[in-house]
């Protein structure tokens, strides 16, 4: 990789797990974020500072979005959501990271995006409680799991 691996002072992600941390290699972390409406929304960050994932050598790129995809399938797998999606954006912080937010038919701006104009002043459903040792796990053993076919560069 570049000579990008350092961490940066002025970086958020460098300096901070950017979430309550779930999971953590030398390589990246996974992380839940706090938002009440998006239950089980979890970023997935490379460690080292980089801003895009061309910056990255192709197998790093792989094992990111093996990753990326695990944490999609044991947020399917446990929480149901009618959807997930997938972003990486990185125009606030220019530090590699991708959102994995899973999406409920009476969410709250189902079906715009996240971001975007709420449908409903509230999620219609109350979602049972995250169970993050189950989540935990699950992460942990679907990560080990896909790492297996693309070892950290």
């Amino acid at each position: 990789m570049t000579n990008h691996d350092a961490k940066q002072d002025d970086c958020a992600l460098c300096q901070e797990e950017g979430g309550e941390l779930l999971w953590r290699d030398d390589f990246c972390r996974v992380v839940l974020v706090d938002d009440a409406d998006y239950p089980g929304f979890c970023r997935v960050i490379l460690n080292a500072h980089h801003s895009e994932m061309t910056d990255l050598p192709p197998a790093a790129r792989h094992c990111l979005m093996a990753t990326v995809y695990a944490v999609e399938q044991v947020l399917r797998d446990h929480l149901h959501p009618a959807k997930i999606n997938l972003a990486s954006f990185g125009n606030v912080v220019p530090h590699l990271h991708w959102h994995v937010i899973p999406r409920h038919a009476d969410d709250r701006h189902f079906p715009n995006p996240v971001w975007g104009s709420a449908m409903r002043d509230q999620a219609v459903a109350t979602r049972p409680a995250l169970q993050r040792d189950v989540i935990k796990a699950a992460l942990t053993q679907g990560i080990l799991e896909a790492r297996r076919q693309c070892p950290v560069p």
